[in-house]
Formats: C-alpha cells, sequence, structure tokens
C-alpha cells in the first residue's frame, strides 16, 4: 500500500470474498447467521456513549421470514432526542478539536474491524434484517463500508492538503472547520453502508451527529455503532435514536444549533425536510447544509447493434439483485425492436432460473422486499399490469406473504412509453420494457429524457459508437451517474462517485471528496510577516 498526503496510506478497494461452498468464510457466515436467528437482541439507543432504553420498544423480523422475532428496540420520547443534541453540542467542544490524523486513526480502525473481526457478524446481520444474500450484503455492509471508511480519509487529506498560495510577505491558509453546531443524519434501509457513511463521513471531518436510521436496519446499525464504540470514537460524537420519524425531526429541526442535514431516503420526505427547513431559517444560528440522495427511475437503452445476451443480462442483474431495492436498480427499459426476441428468450430463461428464498440457503439469488407495505404496493402494481390490455407481463408476476414478503421478479411489456409502471417509482423487483423502432433512437433518447422526474442513473448498451456518442449527449441530465455497456447499479467508492440530480438528489456524490467539502465551513487565515506601520501607498507621494 502506497502512502497519501501526509504519510496517510492511499486508501485501495477491499476485495470481495466468493463465499465458495465448503469455504471457511461461508461456514463462518453460516454459523454467525444461524446464531443471531436463534437469539433475541435487545437494542437501545445510543447516546452520550451510554446505552439507553425505554421499555417502549417495538419487535423486529427478517422480511423473508416475517412471524420470527430476532429481538427489538427501543423508541425515544422527546426528551431523548434533546438530550442527543445537547451531548451532541458538548462532544464538539473537544471532538472538532481533535487533531485530524486522530480523527482519521479512529475510522481507519473502525475499517479494518469490519475487514477482520466484525465482518461476518454485519454481513449475517445485513442478510437478516434486510434480507440480502450473501454475495449482496458482502459488497455493502463489509466491502462498501470499508472503502467509506478508508477513502474519506484520504479525500480529507487531498481536501487538507488544497491550500493557497503564500508570498514572501503573508501565509495563507484554509482551516478547514466543521460546521457550527450539529449535524443530522438519515439513513435508509437498503445499504448497510450508506446508514454507516452518513453519520461517520461528517463526524470524520469534526461534526457532532444525530443519527436517525430506518426502523428496518436498525438490527445492523447496531453492529456499526458496535464497530465505531471499539474503534474508539468518543461519547457524544454519534449520538442514535430511533421512533417516531415526525417527532425526532420535529425537534433536530426547531433546534437554533442544527446545521446539517445527510439524508437518503425517499423524494417526498426529502422534499419535506428541505421546506420545513426553509420554513425555520430564522431560528438557525447558521444557514444548514443540506444533501441528499434520493429516488430514481433508472433506466437501460439497448441499440440495435447490442449484444442480446449482455443486454437480458443487465436487466437481471441490474433490476433483480436485491429484490430491485437499489436506489440505481433498473426499472425501465427501451429496446430495439430488431433485438427484442433474442434478449426476451435470454432474459425469461435466466429469470425462471432464479432461486428465491432465504439469504441463509446460499443458493438463492432472490429474497423478500423489505416489509408488507413494499409488499402490498408491488403486488397493486403487478395485478393492475395483469388487468391492463396495453401491458403484458412476460414472465413472473407471482407473489406469497404468507412467511416473507416475497415477490416474483416481474418483466412487464408495455406498447405505451408513458405506462404507469415505465413513470413510477416501484423499489422492487419489477421492470418495465418499452420496444422502439429501429429507426427511432434518437425519438427515443427523448423519450428517456422526459418520461421520469428523476436522474439517478441508466445505462446505454451498444456496440455502435456513434449511438453511444449521441446517448450520452442526449442523456446528459438524465442520469448522475451513466453506464456504457454495463448495468446501471454497482458504483464503487473510489471509482465511481454515487448521485443523481432532478428529483434524485443533490448530486453531492457519496464516496467523493465533493461530499466531504460540504461538511466543513473554510476559514481563510492570512498572517502578515511585516505589519505595515504607514497608511500612505507610493501613488500619495512624499
Amino acid at each position: 500500500m502506497g502512502k497519501g498526503f501526509f504519510n496517510v496510506p492511499i486508501a485501495v478497494n477491499e476485495p470481495v470474498r466468493a463465499y465458495a461452498p465448503g469455504s471457511e468464510h461461508r461456514e463462518a457466515i453460516a454459523k454467525a447467521y444461524k446464531d443471531m436467528y436463534n437469539s433475541k437482541l435487545d437494542v437501545p439507543m445510543y447516546i452520550n456513549g451510554k446505552d439507553v432504553t425505554t421499555g417502549n420498544t417495538k419487535p423486529m423480523s427478517p422480511p423473508h421470514d416475517h412471524k420470527h422475532v430476532i429481538g427489538q428496540y427501543h423508541l425515544a420520547e422527546k426528551s431523548h432526542v434533546e438530550d442527543a443534541i445537547s451531548t451532541a453540542l458538548e462532544a464538539r467542544k473537544t471532538w472538532s478539536q481533535m487533531p485530524w490524523e486522530h480523527r482519521a486513526g479512529i475510522f481507519l480502525k473502525a475499517a479494518e474491524l469490519i475487514a477482520g473481526p466484525y465482518r461476518s457478524r454485519i454481513n449475517a446481520a445485513t442478510m437478516m434484517a434486510q434480507s440480502k444474500t450473501i454475495y449482496q450484503a458482502e459488497i455493502d455492509s463489509a466491502c462498501e463500508l470499508i472503502d467509506f471508511l478508508r477513502f474519506n480519509v484520504q479525500f480529507m487529506t487531498e481536501m487538507y492538503h488544497d491550500q493557497p498560495e503564500s508570498t514572501s510577505d503573508a501565509w495563507n491558509r484554509l482551516e478547514y472547520r466543521p460546521l457550527e453546531g450539529f449535524v443530522y443524519a438519515v439513513s435508509p434501509f437498503n445499504f448497510t453502508a450508506i446508514a454507516g457513511n452518513l453519520p461517520s463521513c461528517m463526524a470524520l471531518m469534526g461534526n457532532v451527529v444525530v443519527w436517525k436510521p430506518s426502523d428496518s436496519q436498525i438490527y445492523s446499525a447496531k453492529v456499526i455503532m458496535d464497530v465505531f464504540e471499539e474503534a474508539g470514537v468518543p461519547p457524544g460524537v454519534i449520538n442514535v435514536v430511533f421512533g417516531d420519524p415526525k417527532m425526532i425531526t420535529d425537534t433536530v429541526l426547531a433546534s437554533p444549533d442544527f446545521s446539517g442535514l445527510h439524508f437518503t431516503g425517499s423524494t417526498d420526505v426529502f422534499k419535506a425536510l428541505w421546506k420545513q427547513i426553509g420554513n425555520n431559517i430564522d431560528k438557525y444560528k447558521t444557514y444548514p447544509k443540506i444533501v441528499g440522495e434520493t429516488g430514481g427511475k433508472d433506466f437501460i437503452v439497448a441499440h440495435k447493434t447490442a449484444n442480446p445476451i449482455q443486454v437480458a443480462t443487465a436487466i437481471a442483474r441490474g433490476a433483480f439483485e436485491f429484490q430491485g431495492q437499489k436506489c440505481s436498480a433498473a426499472s425501465r427499459a427501451y429496446i430495439s425492436k430488431s433485438i427484442w426476441e433474442d434478449v426476451k428468450a435470454q432474459l425469461v430463461k435466466d429469470v425462471k432460473s432464479f432461486k428465491m428464498g432465504a439469504p441463509d440457503n446460499m443458493e438463492n439469488f432472490i429474497t423478500a422486499v423489505i416489509h408488507e407495505g413494499s409488499f402490498d404496493k408491488l403486488a397493486k402494481y403487478i395485478d393492475q399490469a395483469k388487468a391492463d390490455k396495453n401491458a403484458e407481463i412476460i414472465v413472473g408476476g407471482g407473489y406469497d406473504k404468507s412467511k416473507g414478503y416475497f415477490i416474483e421478479p416481474t418483466v412487464i411489456l408495455t406498447d405505451d412509453p408513458k405506462y404507469t409502471t415505465m413513470c413510477d417509482e416501484l423499489f422492487g423487483p419489477v421492470i418495465t420494457i418499452y420496444l422502439y423502432d429501429d429507426a427511432k433512437f434518437s425519438e427515443t433518447l427523448k423519450l428517456v429524457d422526459t418520461t421520469s422526474d428523476y436522474a439517478l442513473t441508466g445505462a446505454i448498451i451498444a456496440a455502435d459508437r456513434y449511438a453511444i456518442i449521441e446517448a450520452t449527449q442526449a442523456l446528459q441530465n438524465a442520469a448522475g451517474n451513466f453506464y456504457i455497456n454495463d448495468k446501471p447499479t454497482g458504483a464503487v467508492v473510489g471509482q465511481q462517485p454515487f448521485g443523481g440530480a432532478r428529483g434524485s438528489g443533490t448530486n453531492d456524490k457519496a464516496g467523493s471528496i465533493i461530499n466531504l467539502q460540504r461538511w466543513v465551513s473554510p476559514r481563510m487565515i492570512k498572517e502578515t510577516f511585516v505589519t505595515p506601520t504607514d497608511y500612505r501607498y507610493p501613488f500619495l507621494g512624499e
């Protein structure tokens, strides 16, 4: 491993483990999963370095086995949120003054704890609580979170290294101060890595945090906090509260010391938070920083020169890995008519070969969607497609929630490019395909650009370089992450900084220096070496 600025090791991406049958790593995950399944975890809140319980609890169950209880978590009252805020502000007095290299050391240690002794535990927790396959858990809760922690330290040192020019008369320097006050992290269910990164990247820059994880991710959030505590994050720096999101958010946003929001979740919630912050603007001591990554209606465009097998594979992986619950998952596709029959044959074959069930059976490619609300929403859309004359389900379409929230990977074919499921964000294993005339490629690109309010990810698959160029230019504003000859999912920290615009967020690119720059308030310091003693300039004469 090489050396970066200030002698900090240059970050490298954590290798993904294969978990081949019979391997030591696979057996370790299976044991960790079994131990969690057969025990009951009590998850307290974490305020000022202490476990806080209220006795007012909610149960936790795996999405793939929703009648089985694996634990409970404690719900906050308003006083707990107020304690989290006051505790954070008190911790800021020392944390914001801690030398940066010591903050870096804490989070680099956290990365190594996840890479080593906590790896099986955090992966098994993600499989259990969020119903991810072992591979999807590995690339998320282990590798991506490790990468966030390592690369953020590298990005921080690069930022600190960026200094203005000085002269023989004066020394000019930028101090990258943390934000004044405290910041609020609101994280989603679908990525353990995002849940860990949202609070930790702000804390790394010297900020203090109140963190509200998704109710559906609290089980693995507990592992994250255990890691941070062992790594040496001081009491009060990251405080975790659970419960009524409106009460928690209202309490946080009412504080005059609120200085920033780091959010990943739905577009509607993010818009509501932004409006609430705007309505409260006269209360705050400083203008709050607002960073959000929200929804997507992500697309694949297949040109007539595309390889049909590659197109089918991009759809199978891009639409159905983790049950289509990635922000970047493909949920609409535009395919040239001349290649459709070959694409269809391979896609139907692939989807029918998927095995679906609980993630502890590591032969399964598909597991359950996150909760009953998601299940019911998806079932409603599937039923509507079955009834509509301008839609046809070519594979899938089944669902069953008797044991777990299982939705069959479903492919809908429509002759209406503005059909409901071509426009609405579904967040599940459903993709809708529209076929276009080979000669109408340019017109189809306009459709892609104007159909959705979102602009998160998208892909063009083609062998014709001119077609690739045309799509790249025409869809410039349709996706913040654009993929050529690949599926629109799978961004890697340090390689593909992630984020979108329009209705998909502020595009502050998680996994890059751009995001960290949002969590500092630079102060310019000029030190003059020989201070003037006469106000007169030469142009005034003697």
